[in-house]
């Protein structure tokens, strides 16, 4: 098991005594000024977008594994690409502020940090730092095109497999596009349910913990690719069991605070399924390892 790379790094407080600290501070005034309207549209839709809600959990994570991880060793300023950079972060700003395109303007938050840090320790600090930038990146609330998109299938998708589940326990059920009919009630899938909200978590602990679990990238892109699977049929059996205790126990576990609490739990399992397959995936890495060193 590995965690973010932290041996030989240098430490902080080493690197701010050689720091400039009026010029960082400046630097650091600057970019607030310059990147304040993206700071705080995101922090809002972070804070009232359920859809987006998770930025709260990952960019403070984010930091956090940065500062622990360290700056790597040997790194070297970069002058030169990272003001390229951040001079194209504030054009991109800019630019998508008059389009009023929110998510290029939060993207060259991201852009200008990139900026930043190939100018202060280069290009490899970000390749080193590559899990920080990721959730960063994954924090950023999806645009609403491509959000309405992704939703309506997922919608059509949790409704046939609930309906199936249905089915299968004996319930008489119709399928009306995302709406399920069962004797003496209707059931809308509606987009708060269709599970995105769950793919997208799930997709960003399963960078977390491919990151801070695996070695291998192969390891890391297959537990990230399963984590779509798992969210669509653990959202499908939510459907399910909203139906099934709707026709069985109580209309009012189809709305309100119970239907909420369904969905807390199976997120929980969706969570522990995934991270099973990231242990799963660990363990067979160090079979792997084994064998290489037992066959050199």
């Amino acid at each position: 098991m590995t965690v973010v790379p932290a041996l030989e790094r240098r430490s902080w407080p080493e690197l701010l005594q050689r720091v400039d600290l009026p010029s960082a501070l400046l630097t650091l005034g600057t970019f607030a000024f310059l990147f304040a309207k993206p700071v705080a549209l995101l922090a809002r839709d972070w804070w009232n977008n359920p859809d987006a809600g998770h930025g709260l959990l990952l960019a403070p994570l984010a930091l956090w594994l940065a500062w622990r991880a360290g700056v790597r060793p040997g790194a070297r300023p970069n002058l030169v690409l990272g003001l390229a950079v951040l001079v194209a972060s504030v054009l991109v700003r800019y630019l998508s502020g008059l389009a009023a395109e929110l998510f290029t303007m939060r993207l060259s938050l991201l852009m200008g940090a990139a900026g930043l840090t190939i100018c202060y320790f280069g290009v490899r600090q970000i390749l080193a730092w590559w899990l920080p930038f990721t959730l960063l990146v994954l924090s950023v609330p999806i645009p609403d095109v491509l959000l309405n998109a992704i939703a309506l299938p997922l919608q059509f998708t949790a409704s046939k497999m609930g309906a199936a589940l249905l089915a299968a326990r004996h319930v008489p059920v119709r399928l009306d596009g995302n709406v399920i009919e069962i004797p003496g009630h209707r059931l809308f899938v509606a987009e708060a349910c269709s599970g995105l909200r769950s793919l997208t978590a799930l997709l960003s602990l399963a960078v977390l913990l491919g990151g801070i679990t695996l070695r291998s990238w192969t390891g890391r892109l297959l537990l990230v690719l399963l984590a779509v699977p798992v969210a669509i049929v653990v959202n499908g059996v939510r459907v399910f069991l909203s139906g099934f205790l709707v026709y069985f126990v109580s209309p009012e576990f189809g709305e309100g605070f119970l239907h909420l609490t369904e969905g807390w739990l199976l997120f929980i399992v969706a969570f522990a399924i995934l991270g099973g397959l990231a242990f799963l995936a660990s363990a067979a890495e160090r079979v792997l390892s084994r064998s290489r060193v037992a066959y050199a």
